[in-house]
């Protein structure tokens, strides 16, 4: 009888893993793209399971806090007040197996994006948490519902999934990430390349002080009526108000539908 050499290092090579369980193979620079596919797909699936079809984005500061000085306090109150009262007459709290429509999403982190969370979360809705992985680890807030609190590791697919599905988006006070959110779906906005959706940026008088909207419009950069792609508002009963006179569909509980 022959004896035939081992074949442990055939085995053992790379090469000989399968695909989807080579980690190696999976994060290589040629998989980027499949993993921009993993990204939108994962969250994509968990939202369909659970009926969400349309949200409300709810951005502002991560660095807000409850027991913070009394903006910051009024902010975070107003933003939790928001997350419950969209979420009571916008169209999320369904039965499982119907369409959930003005879902609460936000950014997953801390501090405003708790706040709307949490405002969802004690009212008995389901809302999103779209947290990004960073250098200093954000940790998801402990108000978005587990199975639609998702990480991605990709801005750009990030900001993917909190547009696609946008009825509304409220923008609370914040920093860099905020201005970023704001602006992205503004230019959407102004050049046509998303749906007409309203809004609204909270404390009125913070906006003005941070951003020269006008001074935007006198040195003709933007148009006079580009000042019409936003409103302003001051409380969460205000803000729900300014979303339905911008055009935003409630959905009440006779508008129940099943999941297709």
């Amino acid at each position: 009888m022959t004896d035939h050499p081992s074949n442990g290092a055939q085995q053992a090579s790379p090469s000989y893993r399968l695909p989807a369980l080579d980690t190696d193979f999976l994060l290589s620079d040629s998989m980027r793209g499949v993993r921009f596919q993993l990204e939108f797909a994962k969250a994509d699936q968990a939202l369909r399971a659970w009926g969400v079809r349309s949200t409300i984005v709810v951005f502002g500061s991560a660095r807000v806090r409850e027991d913070g000085p009394p903006d910051h306090a009024r902010w975070y109150a107003e933003a939790r007040r928001f997350g419950a009262v969209a979420s009571q007459l916008g169209g999320a709290m369904r039965d499982i197996g119907q369409v959930r429509d003005n879902v609460i999403a936000t950014g997953g982190g801390p501090g405003i994006m708790a706040a709307a969370n949490r405002g969802a979360s004690e009212v008995g809705a389901p809302s999103i948490g779209f947290n990004i992985t960073l250098p200093h680890e954000q940790e998801p807030n402990a108000w978005s519902t587990p199975d639609l609190t998702f990480r991605f590791h990709y801005f750009a697919m990030r900001k993917m999934h909190l547009a696609m599905r946008a009825n509304a988006l409220v923008i609370f006070p914040g920093g860099f990430g905020t201005f970023d959110e704001l602006f992205e779906i503004l230019t959407l906005r102004q050049t046509e390349k998303s749906p007409p959706i309203p809004v609204v940026l909270v404390d009125e008088a913070h906006w003005r002080s941070v951003v020269g909207f006008e001074a935007l419009v006198a040195n003709d950069l933007i148009a006079a009526s580009d000042l019409n792609l936003f409103r302003f508002a001051e409380t969460a009963e205000e803000t729900w108000q300014a979303l339905l006179d911008g055009g935003l569909k409630p959905h009440p509980p006779s508008d129940y539908a099943p999941v297709p």
